[in-house]
């Protein structure tokens, strides 16, 4: 349904404190877009189109931070866990990005923690050996930009809305 909702129409900043443990999150979120002068989301597809593509401009702030202290150039998004199982956030953040996203896997917290210690005992030599039995072993899907022109122009939006939350 989120998918199907007007894209826009408001944005958060997950970072606030308002989102940090509401009682009631939809009033959370109705409050914070009245402070901004936003339209509030109204049913539930809304809601939930508002916090993903608030999610996604998010990471491409948080991509935009770390490009300024990575010297090496960063050319695509991996999402693992539960996340990756979402395929309206892997693509609104393929969006916000401009990157592909990796989706996957979605166990990645069990099966690091199980291949960190098959490395310990010795059942696994590497790291790179590691990456390898994850890749051969999970199947990934891959994410590319779409709409970027809008989500481009959404990013210039959060990003004024992102300071100026520091006050709401």
């Amino acid at each position: 349904m989120a998918s199907g909702a007007p894209p826009f129409r408001a944005v958060i900043e997950p970072d606030h404190g308002a989102f940090l443990n509401p009682p009631d999150m939809p009033e959370a979120i109705r409050r914070f877009c009245q402070r901004t002068k936003q339209p509030a989301p109204e049913t539930p597809a809304q809601f939930v189109r508002c916090i993903l593509e608030s999610l996604a401009l998010k990471y491409r702030m948080v991509l935009d931070q770390l490009r300024q202290i990575y010297e090496e150039p960063i050319n695509r998004i991996h999402i693992v866990g539960g996340g990756a199982r979402n395929d309206l956030l892997c693509q609104f953040t393929a969006n916000a990005a401009d990157l592909p996203v990796i989706a996957g896997p979605a166990e990645a917290t069990a099966i690091g923690n199980l291949l960190t210690q098959a490395l310990g005992l010795g059942y696994v030599e590497s790291l790179v050996e590691i990456r390898e039995i994850v890749r051969r072993s999970f199947p990934l899907k891959r994410y590319e930009p779409e709409q970027t022109a809008e989500w481009q122009a959404a990013y210039s939006r959060f990003q004024g809305l992102s300071r100026g939350s520091r006050e709401v």
